[in-house]
Parts: structure tokens; sequence; C-alpha cells
């Protein structure tokens, strides 16, 4: 019996723990943005792309994938300012 007292207190216990780290890991902090640490080099397929998001303290793009991850690009590249257009021209025509 009392093996069964100690494994309800200890479930108990777990249980409060949780909803206390949860409640007040959640509410008292703002989300962060993505920030950039690596860039990537190499060009990416548009057609893949379906958003993005402007950096400017690094300089940089993140370009979001149908599979949403997140890529990092320097701004500064050709292809780069051209996939941005097209994504802009995509989301403005499905608005439409």
């Amino acid at each position: 019996m009392k093996l069964h007292t100690a494994a309800i207190l200890v479930i108990l216990c777990l249980g409060i723990f949780t909803v206390r780290t949860v409640k007040g890991s959640a509410g008292s902090q703002s989300m962060l943005k993505a920030t950039c640490v690596n860039l990537r080099t190499k060009q990416l397929s548009i057609r893949n792309l379906v958003g993005y998001e402007k950096h400017t303290q690094a300089n940089a793009v993140i370009f979001i994938t149908r599979n949403g991850i997140k890529i990092c690009v320097s701004a500064d590249q050709k292809w780069v300012q051209t996939a941005m257009k097209k994504i802009k021209e995509k989301l403005t025509a499905k608005r439409k």
C-alpha cells in the first residue's frame, strides 16, 4: 500500500511541476525571431520557395520552403532578388 501511495504522490508532483513550467516559460517570455548564423551560397530552386523574411542586421534573406524549412542566404546575390520578386508576385496573385 505504501508503494501505491508513493507512486500517486510522484505522479501528482510531476503534474504540478509540468503545469508550472509550461505556464511560466510560455507566458513570461516573448517569441524570438529566427536569425541567420550561416549563409547558404548555392542557388535554391525558386519553385520550392513559398515565402521570405528580410534581415537587415546580417544583410540576409530567410527563404521559406514548401516544407517550412528556413534557409538563410546573402541578400547581395542577384538570384535572391529575382526569387524575392517572383515570390511577391505569386503572393499578390493569390490575394486577388
